[in-house]
This record gives structure tokens, C-alpha cells and sequence, in this order.
């Protein structure tokens, strides 16, 4: 997925262990005492989240006389957060009281065993007929319909462009291109008039990770005429094979890698793109169409490494069209963050009160979704106009949240994925055809999840 905040400190798997088993003195043990795990990044300086949760620490501690909120940074890779986290989850000597979990995770979390059903809270929680439905189903177990977290945020994705380069193109801004043929003509008018310019970045390979398969391959997939369906069938509880979409996005990925039209494969596939196009390529003027996500200024704000007060008269936002631009005509991809209580929690009601009456209440959520430019699952929040305006380009990608779309809470995604990834990389390096590439997919999902749980796509 994306970079997050990050703090410069080292946190070891070890450590993390160690800190969450062990109380100083018997605070480890109290009912007056929590430790809360959240998830630094290790290619950045930002301290937005570390700040921002210290302050609430503050607010809960001094409206709770008594009580001891001990945070827990993991510095990882986004990856080894994850298996840390359920490292910790796994033992009740170890179990934190609140983790910070991507929601893309949440189902394997409850497969594993590792969370704390929420219901009996939120029943009696007036704050939770705030949150929007999407957000709400993307912390509800698929196999129960239990809720196991609260959403923090969420983020949409859509097209940046730099106006300045399209209108050296020929290309009139603002630009809202109807279908992905349009897309593809805006590159190749840029590519024939702007050498030295990047057309177009879509994410792509094993190395982006689940950047490539959200911000790459399902922004094209969810906007092919399945949608729903194109990846995962919940009617039939199957994942989706042979489908046409599937084969469609695939052979975009391919036009803009085998035509010129993307950065060079060798840029591509780095491990640390990522940042670099947030960092470099846009800021620079060297990229002018990117498939990104809601959460690229914080790349550009006064708190990053490398501050650009330009982007706000620089950069364009456009929705992703469909394929063809059929309804509803755009489409965007949503993930997000929430908090959940591992199921061997020692102080799980400390640990709900401090959730639900300083970390997410209507004035906190709002702050933390302004300080952090992301978006806001609170529907009071959303309709703020000191939240909208907070960021220039809040009101158009919380605008798209009416057409978004969210990977599929399975255990058995992170599998997918990576099989998606793959096939990808092999269409951009040309090492495999459309039609081989569509196959070993195929052929790739069904091994992992079982040939009795896919279905043949129509589309």
C-alpha cells in the first residue's frame, strides 16, 4: 500500500516483544495501564502520527487521573509490521491493548484468532452511527459480520497531473479524461511533445508491492464492466479467473510499458519508486501523469523532508475513468487504517475507552484526518468545512468515496495479489504475453486458494 508516518528510531521485532511483555514495575499488569501499537515506516523523517498520538496520550491521561498510556512504535517495512504484529498478538504476555491495523488485513487477523470482537462496545457507542457504511464493512469479519476495529481513515485514488506540462502538450486543462483511451492519447501527445518527460506512471511489479495492485492494476480492473465482480465474486463466495477485465487491464499495463509511455522498467520495478515519484519525479516537473492516491501532498507540506509549495497551482486532480466510461464513469480504489484489540488483551475496556472517548471522537478524528491529509470516515467529519478545506484537493477525493471500492477482506487476498503483481512485472518486461500472463494468474489463484473456491469470469 503507501508509505505511512514514520519516526527516525529503530524498533526491532525483539524489542517490540519486549516492550509489550513487560510493564515497568507492576504497570505491566494494572487495569489502569494500556500499550498502543502503531506502525512507523522506515523511508521517512515524518513524525505527524508519533506527534499527533502523543497528544492524545496527554488528553486521556489527564481527563483519567491514574491511568498509563504507553505507546509502542514497530519502524518496519510495511510488510514485517505485519508479521510483527501477529507475533505479539500470539501470546497473552505479549499482546498489546490496541494495534493500529491496515483493514486489508483485519480478515486474516480474525482467521489467526488474533482479535477482539467490538460489538458489545460499539452498541452502546452513540459515535458509531457516524461512520460511513464502506468503512464499517471494511472492519467486519466476512465470515460473522462481527465488527472487529474502528476506522482511523480511509484514502481514495485518483489522477494527479501537472497542468503545466499538459498545456506544453496541446492538452486544455483541467483535464478529465472519459475513458482509457483517453488516457492513453494524453501520454502519447505528452511522450511526442515533452522529451526528457515521463508520460505516465502506473505502479507496476513485484517490488511496488500492493502500491501496484491498488494504485496500478485495480484502479484499472474495478473500472472494467464487472467491477464488483472482476476479482472477487461474493455472491458465490469465488474468486474470479478468465475474466476479460482481467485480460484488459493486463494489456494497459503492457501499452504503456512496450510503447515508451511509462518511466523505464529498470525505474519501474525499483523497491523505492514509490517515494521518488512523490519526492522527485512530480516535484521536479519530470512526471506528468500519476495514478496515485489522496495522500500525496503530505510528500509536498511544510512537515516533509522536502517541502514544494508549488503543487497546489502545479498539480490537476482528475478521476479514474472507466474503460469505456460507462456508469458511473470513474472509479477509485480505498484502503485505510483502523484500531482493533487483539483478543488477548489485558485491559481491553481501558483500551476501548481510550479508543472511543479521546482517539475517535468527531474533534480528534477530524484533526488527525487534517494533519495527516487523509480521508475522513466519519460522515460529521467529511461534511466539515474546516476539514475540506484543510487540504486543497480534500473535498475532491473525499468526493470520490461515492464510487470507490475495496479489495476483497479475505485471508486468502495477500496471495491474490502477489499473483496479480506477478503477472504484471512479466507483461512489463514482455518476458510473458497478455493471454500467458492472464493464465499463470489463473493457474496461480487457483493453487493458492483452491480450484473449488474460483469461478470463471464473464467479462
Amino acid at each position: 500500500m503507501r508509505s505511512r508516518i514514520v519516526t527516525t528510531a529503530v524498533f526491532t521485532a525483539a524489542t517490540a516483544l519486549a516492550v509489550a511483555g513487560c510493564g515497568s514495575g507492576s504497570s505491566g499488569s494494572s487495569a489502569k495501564s494500556i500499550k498502543v501499537v502503531y506502525w512507523q515506516n522506515l523511508d521517512s523523517t515524518n513524525k505527524l502520527q508519533a506527534t499527533f498520538l502523543a497528544s492524545m496520550v496527554k488528553e486521556f491521561t489527564q481527563a483519567n487521573p491514574g491511568t498509563k498510556v504507553t505507546l509502542v512504535p514497530v519502524v518496519a517495512s510495511e510488510n514485517d509490521y505485519y508479521t510483527k504484529l501477529q507475533l505479539m498478538m500470539r501470546s497473552p504476555a505479549t499482546a498489546p491493548d490496541l494495534v493500529y491495523e491496515d483493514t486489508a488485513l483485519i480478515n486474516s487477523d480474525i482467521a489467526g484468532g488474533y482479535l477482539k470482537p467490538l460489538d458489545a462496545y460499539t452498541a452502546k457507542w452513540a459515535d458509531w452511527s457516524q461512520y460511513a457504511k464502506a468503512a464499517k464493512g471494511a472492519v467486519t469479519g466476512a465470515s460473522d459480520g462481527k465488527v472487529y476495529a474502528v476506522p482511523d481513515d480511509t484514502d481514495t485514488r485518483g489522477i494527479w497531473y501537472n497542468k503545466q506540462l499538459l498545456q506544453k502538450a496541446g492538452i486544455p486543462v483541467p483535464w478529465q479524461p472519459k475513458t482509457w483511451a483517453d488516457v492513453i492519447a494524453a501520454a502519447k501527445k505528452i511522450k511526442a511533445k515533452l522529451p526528457g518527460v515521463t508520460p505516465l506512471n502506473l505502479y507496476t511489479g513485484q517490488a511496488g508491492g500492493e502500491a501496484s495492485s491498488m494504485q496500478g492494476f485495480e484502479m484499472l480492473l474495478y473500472g472494467t464492466p464487472a467491477a464488483d465482480k472482476s476479482l472477487y465474486d461474493a455472491s458465490q463466495k469465488k474468486w474470479v479467473v478468465g475474466g476479460q477485465g482481467f485480460k484488459d487491464s493486463l494489456d494497459f499495463v503492457h501499452t504503456v510499458y512496450s510503447e515508451g509511455l511509462g518511466p523505464s522498467k529498470e525505474q519501474a520495478l525499483g523497491a523505492n519508486f514509490g517515494t521518488a515519484v512523490g519526492t522527485e519525479l512530480i516535484p521536479e516537473g519530470k512526471l506528468a501523469i500519476d495514478i496515485d492516491g489522496s495522500w500525496m501532498p503530505n510528500n509536498w507540506s511544510d512537515a516533509a523532508a522536502k517541502p514544494w509549495k508549488q503543487w497546489q497551482s502545479v498539480m490537476g486532480t482528475a478521476a479514474m475513468p472507466t474503460q469505456n466510461g460507462q456508469a458511473p464513469g470513474r472509479t477509485s480504489m480505498s484502503g485505510g487504517w483502523a484500531w482493533s484489540i487483539p483478543a488477548k488483551a489485558k485491559n481491553p475496556d481501558l483500551a476501548w475507552k481510550f479508543l472511543s472517548t479521546t482517539l475517535q471522537t468527531k474533534t480528534n478524528a477530524a484533526k488527525w484526518n487534517v494533519t495527516n491529509a487523509n480521508i475522513a470516515v466519519r460522515t460529521d467529519v467529511a461534511s466539515d468545512p474546516a476539514y475540506l478545506n484543510s487540504v486543497p484537493t480534500n473535498k475532491f477525493f473525499t468526493e470520490l468515496v461515492a464510487d470507490t471500492h475495496y479489495r476483497p477482506g479475505l485471508p486468502e487476498y495477500n496471495q491474490v495479489s502477489t499473483a496479480i503483481q506477478k503477472a504484471m512485472e512479466s507483461v512489463t518486461t514482455g518476458q510473458a504475453s497478455v493471454d500467458k500472463a492472464a493464465s499463470t494468474f489463473d493457474n496461480d489463484v487457483k493453487a493458492a486458494v483452491g480450484d473449488d473456491k474460483t469461478v470463471e469470469g464473464t467479462s
